[in-house]
């Protein structure tokens, strides 16, 4: 009858590995990219007149909610 077998490797044949366990230094890679900034170019936006188009969409769509919630609640009150 066999032993079942762990699925972890075993720690004497993990390549790397000090007695004791620990790493060499330089055998690990570093912790992040030492690269700075974008890797590509980033797509340009929209024009800021389509930017600003939006802002002002955006705003009267919440004017309009609050008026009618302000509207509401008056409404309520009477």
């Amino acid at each position: 009858m066999s032993q079942p077998t762990s699925p972890d490797p075993d720690p004497a044949n993990t390549p790397g590995l000090e007695p004791g366990g620990g790493v060499a230094p330089g055998d690990t890679p570093p912790g992040e990219s030492s690269t700075s900034g974008a890797s590509d170019r980033q797509p340009r936006t929209g024009s800021r007149g389509a930017n600003w188009m939006a802002y002002v969409v955006i705003g009267l769509v919440v004017v309009f909610a609050a008026l009618f919630f302000v509207g509401y609640a008056i409404g309520l009150a009477d």
